[in-house]
C-alpha cells in the first residue's frame, strides 16, 4: 500500500521513535514512516542502536545498506571506529544536535533503535554527571581490597533504591553509583532518567509473539551468516594489528555476533557452537529489550506482523501531532515477550 501523510494534524511535528526488540522490523517501519510522512515535510532517520554507531559493523548489526535507504537521510550511523568505546553521554549530545538540525530544516525526525538507554538519553530528561579519576580509582581499589560487598553496603546506606537496583555483585555499576554520589552530593537515583520528554515525541513499539520472534531471530542469523558475518568480524578483528580482537574495542567486542565469533577464534567455541550461541544470545537480547521498553507506559505497542502496521503507526503519529493521544496507563502493559 502506498500511504502518504495528509498533513491535516495541527500542532507541532513530534519526534517519532520506533522501538522494541531486535528482529521485529523496526528499520523497515521507520523507512516506511519516513517516506509516508515526507508527503508533508521531509523526514530524516536518527539511529538509536549502540552498535550501528560503528563503522564496518554492518552485517552483524543488520544495518540498512545505503542502497536500501530509499533516499532518506540517516544520522548517527558509522560515526565511531570499532576500537573506540561508545558513550551514551556523547551520543546524547550529538544526536540531540541532529534533532535540532532536522527541526531547523523544517523536517521530521524518526528515531529508530533497540538500545533502550540511548533512546531515553535522546528523548528524555537525563543528565550525565562527569567522572573523577581519583574518586573512581579509590573506589576501584576498595573493591579490589574489600570486595564488592563493601561497596554495596555503603551504597545501601547512602542510596537504598540504587543498591536494590544494582545488587551486590555488579562492581562496575557500584563504583559508578558511589562516584556519582561523591561528585554530585546527591543520591545516584536522582540522576536517573525521568519519563519526561525534552520535546514532543511518540514512541511506537513493535510487539511480536515469542515463537514468531524466535523464528525471525534464527532466520536473521542465517542471513547474516550467508551475508558474510564471519568475514566481517575477522576483518574488524584485524590480525594485522596484533591478533584476533585487536581491532575491536571493549564495547564493540561485546556485541552479539561478534563476541561469539571472537570466542570461537580464541578456541573457546567451535564454529557450530558460536552460531548456536549467536541465536540464543540474540533471543536473550530481545527479551531484555522488551523488558526495558515494556516498563515505559508511554510506548504505544503495535503488532509487528499486522497487515495494517503502517496505517496504525501513522494514526498514532497523527494523534500525537494533534495532542489527542490518550494518556498512558498508570501501569505499563506487559507485552508478549515480557511474560
Amino acid at each position: 500500500m502506498n500511504v502518504e501523510w495528509d498533513g491535516s494534524a495541527a500542532g507541532p511535528r513530534c519526534v517519532v521513535a520506533v522501538v522494541g526488540p531486535t528482529a521485529t522490523g523496526k528499520s523497515d517501519l521507520a523507512l516506511d514512516l519516513a517516506k509516508a510522512l515526507s508527503g508533508q515535510v521531509p523526514a530524516e532517520i536518527v539511529n538509536a542502536d549502540a552498535y550501528q554507531l560503528y563503522r564496518g559493523m554492518d552485517v552483524g548489526t543488520a544495518k540498512v545498506p545505503v542502497a536500501e535507504r530509499r533516499g532518506v537521510a540517516h544520522h548517527q550511523l558509522d560515526v565511531l571506529d570499532p576500537i573506540e568505546d561508545a558513550s551514551v553521554a556523547r551520543y546524547q549530545s550529538a544526536a540531540r544536535r541532529d534533532l535540532d538540525d532536522i527541526a531547523g530544516r523544517g523536517a521530521r525526525a524518526v528515531v529508530v533503535g533497540g538500545s533502550g538507554l540511548y533512546v531515553r538519553a535522546l528523548l528524555d530528561h537525563l543528565d550525565f554527571p562527569g567522572t573523577d579519576p581519583r574518586v573512581r580509582a579509590r573506589l576501584e581499589d576498595r573493591a579490589e581490597a574489600e570486595g564488592s560487598r563493601a561497596l554495596y553496603d555503603e551504597l545501601l546506606e547512602r542510596d537504598p533504591a540504587a543498591a536494590g537496583s544494582i545488587g551486590p555483585r555488579n562492581t562496575r555499576r557500584l563504583v559508578r553509583a558511589l562516584e556519582v554520589i561523591a561528585i554530585t552530593g546527591r543520591p545516584y537515583t536522582a540522576n536517573l532518567p525521568r519519563q519526561e520528554y525534552v520535546r514532543p515525541a511518540v514512541q511506537i513499539g513493535l510487539d511480536c509473539d515469542r515463537q514468531v520472534l524466535d523464528a525471525r531471530v534464527a532466520h536473521r542469523v542465517e542471513r547474516m551468516w550467508e551475508g558474510g558475518l564471519e568475514q566481517e568480524v575477522r576483518s574488524l578483528a584485524s590480525p594485522e594489528q596484533g591478533g584476533v580482537g585487536a581491532g575491536l574495542g571493549a564495547t564493540a567486542a561485546r556485541a552479539v555476533g561478534y563476541a561469539e565469533l571472537l570466542a570461537a577464534w580464541h578456541g573457546e567455541l567451535t564454529a557450530d557452537e558460536a552460531r548456536e550461541a549467536i541465536v540464543a544470545n540474540t533471543r536473550r537480547l530481545a527479551r531484555k529489550q522488551m523488558g526495558w521498553f515494556g516498563r515505559d507506559p508511554r510506548v504505544r505497542w503495535l503488532d509487528a506482523g499486522s497487515p495494517t502496521l503502517l496505517d496504525d503507526a501513522l494514526a498514532l503519529v497523527r494523534a500525537a501531532d494533534a495532542g489527542s493521544l490518550p494518556e498512558p496507563a498508570a501501569e505499563p502493559v506487559r507485552r508478549s515477550l515480557g511474560s
